[in-house]
């Protein structure tokens, strides 16, 4: 189906505004000339000479005629047939009297004076403050209709419209999320042969929910999917429908779908959608505020009184728990597509993409890249790629190297080196300790991942860093696991006990300490995770807004609340003992650990395994044996 693309109508627009400017500046061309043509050239060509030379010459017979209009004397010299000259005699007074002699052999005309520039004048001074006037009042009725016009389209929907002669996206363009492909293509085949499935009595699905993390590629499959079926795509920002004024997102949510009607078969596209539609009643305003207004006006465009035929709406969100459930319901967003964060495989096909038109030499190792950025959205990695170029030409390079893609991914993954940042000797000690602390208790407890990369480089907000990276993609994460994370986090802290005694602990392990602690919470709450409270969740729901919050009870009482900060605080002092005794039983090795980081200020894996080659873990540390 063609559909009339956006840049036609503006290409029109423009071009009749270029017609009437340039008829606009015609007519003042052309006024400005005939008053030059009144002004000037009657007598601009002519030689200006003094009448006592045109009375000598014509007294002598050098002058065969004279043309008089009121005092302007137009000259024909002998052998002339046209005035080649002009004078100028006084008022009042003939030129008999000016000193020519009446027995000359000279003719005399006498030429009636002309009322033409005068005309013209006259004319001038009346039409040019009239034209004035004339474009000031267009001028002002243009502004007035302009804002009619603004006020008039003020609840008009503001959906961008691509049809087939944009540039298509297809499945074939993206890389990765071959589940969520899969599950989108029953819709291109609806749009593409919606005859076949009526024949057999079914309905087209009324609306398609895109749920998953920020940056995972929601608005470019919902672009696929109308460019595979090569109709329509309206595509608008939930945050657009809401205005200021009730009434005004209800009265744009029907003019997209009128729109969308008349284009049928097409598709509608509300990214963000929980910024519109968000569950009922939850706010301040009651039921009549304008963003429930405008979705009670969504759910009755998707399946209401009158229903809609051909129209498919798709949707995008990152947060489908705070969504009403009218919304939900089947006959409304019929199907829910979970795009999940890219597999390795998928990292990889998405880092190829990426990297189509960058030149690299040949250490360039994609795989291996695509191993380490477990857990990495396809924006993450698309970032991670122009990163990479935008060093490489900082660096005077033709091509990208390996070194180039490693330091791009630690500056998304971790932040940017802050060699700048100057620490005393004190302070780079305390930080060599803290992070080959963490280094170790990470390196011997069996559930932890490797350990990828220690710096005691500022990177980020942080003072160090020691990268732990997991050797393959995981799902699940059990109990063994996240108790080795709460003690690695706090093997930081622990480490600068051992040093520096108990008065000598610093702020540096302020970021460490709030993690653990969000950690242990969630192992508890959401988790059911802890000792008393063990296969309990208490769930709470942030999504809500301030107001309900605040009249909202918790789905706990004050009594299970000191058992979660007990469970908690228990989870927490277990990790710091486990890491302290890792770290006195290998006490050793943390001083070379420390002792290598002050000389080389970066050890990657391989060196640090090589400095902890022959640590122990302590029976007391393990878990799997208590």
């Amino acid at each position: 189906m063609a559909v009339k693309s956006p840049k036609h109508n503006d290409g029109k627009k423009g071009l009749k505004q270029i017609l009437r400017l340039g008829l606009f500046w015609l007519t003042i061309i052309v006024f400005a000339g005939l008053v030059w043509y009144a002004a000037v050239l009657p007598g601009g060509a002519l030689k200006e000479v003094a009448l006592s030379d045109v009375v000598n010459r014509a007294n002598k017979g050098e002058i065969s005629r004279l043309e008089i209009q009121g005092n302007e004397i137009q000259v024909t010299p002998k052998g002339e047939d046209k005035p080649t000259e002009r004078s100028t005699k006084e008022g009042g007074s003939s030129i008999y009297e000016q000193g020519l002699n009446k027995d000359a052999n000279v003719e005399v005309k006498i030429v009636p004076p002309s009322t033409t520039n005068e005309t013209l004048w006259n004319l001038a001074i009346i039409i040019v403050p009239v034209v004035i006037i004339v474009i000031f009042f267009m001028f002002m009725m243009r502004q007035a209709q302009g804002q009619n016009n603004q006020a008039m389209g003020f609840g008009k929907s503001k959906a961008r419209l691509y049809g087939s002669d944009k540039e298509k996206v297809v499945f074939d363009d993206i890389a990765g999320n071959d589940n969520a492909k899969q599950d989108l293509q029953e819709v291109v085949d609806f749009l593409k042969n919606p005859k076949k499935y009526q024949e057999l009595g079914a309905k087209i699905p009324k609306g398609v929910l895109l749920v998953g993390n920020p940056g995972t590629g929601k608005t470019m499959l919902a672009r696929a999917v109308a460019g595979e079926a090569e109709v329509p795509f309206f595509s608008i920002s939930g945050s657009e429908f809401v205005e200021m004024f009730v009434g005004v997102g209800a009265s744009r949510v029907r003019d997209l779908f009128s729109k969308a009607k008349k284009n049928a078969p097409c598709i509608i596209f509300i990214d963000e959608i929980d910024a519109v539609g968000r569950k009922r009643g939850s706010g301040m305003g009651g039921g009549h505020d304008e963003r429930e207004q405008t979705l009670n006006q969504i759910l009755v465009e998707m399946d209401g009184f009158d229903g809609n035929t051909n129209v498919i709406v798709l949707a995008a969100t990152n947060r489908a728990d705070v969504l009403d459930p009218a919304l939900l319901r089947p006959g409304r967003f019929d199907r829910r597509v979970n795009i999940t964060l890219p597999e390795r495989k998928d990292r990889e096909a998405i880092l190829k993409v990426h990297f189509k038109n960058k030149p690299t030499d040949d250490t360039v190792d994609l795989d291996k890249l695509a191993a380490k950025t477990a857990g990495s959205s396809g924006a993450d990695l698309a970032n991670m790629a122009n990163e990479a170029a935008i060093i490489a030409a900082r660096r005077g390079k033709k091509k990208i190297s390996n070194d180039d893609l490693t330091e791009a991914f630690e500056k998304v993954a971790i932040g940017p080196e802050r060699k700048t940042k100057i620490m005393n000797d004190k302070e780079k000690k305390m930080t060599a300790y803290h992070e080959a602390g963490h280094a170790i208790v990470g390196h011997i407890l069996p559930d932890s991942d490797p350990v990828h990369k220690v710096t005691i480089i500022p990177r980020g907000g942080t003072g160090g860093v020691t990268w732990f990276l997991p050797p393959e993609d995981r799902s699940y994460t059990n109990v063994y696991e996240f108790k080795d994370i709460l003690a690695r986090a706090m093997g930081g802290r622990i480490a600068e006990k051992l040093i520096y005694g108990e008065d000598g602990i610093t702020t540096g392990a302020g970021s460490d300490l709030r993690k653990a602690t969000e950690i242990a919470r969630e192992m508890v709450i959401e988790q059911g995770m802890g000792t008393e409270l063990r296969d309990q969740v208490f769930h709470e729901d942030n999504g809500g807004l301030m107001f309900d919050k605040m009249t909202r009870e918790r789905p706990y009482s004050d009594e299970t609340a000191a058992l979660i900060d007990k469970e908690v605080e228990t989870l927490i002092k277990e990790a710091a003992h486990r890491a302290e005794i890792v770290l006195k039983s290998n006490k050793s090795f943390l001083d070379k650990l420390a002792e290598a980081l002050l000389k080389e200020e970066t050890l990657e894996e391989e060196a640090v395994d090589k400095i902890l080659k022959g640590t122990t873990l302590p029976k007391e540390a393990m878990l799997h044996a208590a």
